[in-house]
């Protein structure tokens, strides 16, 4: 009855009071078709959609944090629920769907879902002779994110250039979200879709040109901050972060022992002296 050119990955569409309503695949929620679909319901029609095709492999760079692609839980709201699991272990998330504790057992307990307050967009473009015009990027950027991706530009915080370096900041406190305004991990999420050239739009894809020039991006990262600090332990650690903090224990028990054994043997000389100016003393007294 309509097709919803907002997301393409839905099913049995239809008008009600003008407006195009779908049922998002792999939930069945229902969705506006006039507005962005929360990311929660786009990450797990893409699992569905996978499933179907075989195809298993996570999206590159997908999430900073490596988790990669995943089956949330959502809320009928279409919001993620803030304990997710993958079988019996479990984790929290923010309100981007990105964890932001350790992995546990089912007995995770996730209170809140905390809020992401600030994406950080950086994308590194291909290699050029001469750098880009910074106002046109700006300016293309802010065009992109208020009428493609519907975002308030007072949520765009900046958009930095530095050659051959792009990054956007998306800032949106929970006081300062209205009903009506779409979430920023929403928006980077269709955002970075539309980069990686897997676009949810229907038939739309984003055209990166600027000042007559086509914009080839060689990585793009997506960095979240929350209002609440992530709770990672040392298991989250990398392994080289690991390794060099045992080199710099090693290290420092290294120099204390060195430390005690020279102490130790400047106390036996000194001794050994003594010793031997008694003996001399006896012998003169003698």
């Amino acid at each position: 009855a309509c097709i919803c050119k907002k997301n393409k990955r839905v099913t049995n569409c239809r008008v009600v009071d003008n407006v195009c309503w779908c049922d998002a695949v792999g939930s069945g929620v229902s969705v506006n078709c006039d507005t962005l679909t929360s990311k929660c319901l786009l990450m797990k029609a893409e699992m569905t959609h996978n499933a179907k095709s075989g195809r298993r492999d996570k999206p590159k760079d997908a999430f900073e944090d490596t988790d990669g692609l995943y089956d949330p839980e959502c809320e009928n709201s279409g919001v993620f629920k803030a304990k997710q699991c993958n079988g019996t272990t479990c984790w929290c998330v923010n309100t981007a769907g990105v964890r932001r504790t350790d992995k546990h057992d089912a007995d995770l307990k996730c209170n809140q879902l905390v809020r992401t307050m600030w994406i950080i967009i950086e994308m590194k473009h291909a290699e050029r002779n001469a750098p880009l015009n910074a106002e046109s990027l700006r300016k293309f950027f802010m065009d992109t994110f208020t009428n493609r991706y519907m975002l308030d530009g007072r949520y765009i915080s900046s958009v930095l250039y530095e050659k051959p370096y792009i990054t956007i900041d998306l800032k949106q406190n929970s006081s300062e979200k209205s009903a009506g305004d779409v979430d920023i991990a929403d928006v980077a999420y269709y955002f970075e879709k539309d980069v990686k050239g897997d676009s949810i739009f229907y038939g739309n894809k984003l055209n990166l040109s600027v000042d007559n020039e086509m914009l080839n991006f060689e990585k793009t990262v997506v960095y979240y901050v929350d209002e609440i600090a992530p709770e990672f332990s040392m298991k989250s650690l990398t392994p080289g972060l690991i390794a060099v903090i045992v080199v710099v224990i090693v290290a420092i028990v290294a120099a204390i022992v060195v430390l005690v054994l020279t102490r130790r043997r400047k106390g036996k000389y000194v001794k050994a002296e003594v010793k031997e100016m008694n003996e001399m003393h006896r012998g003169l007294n003698a």
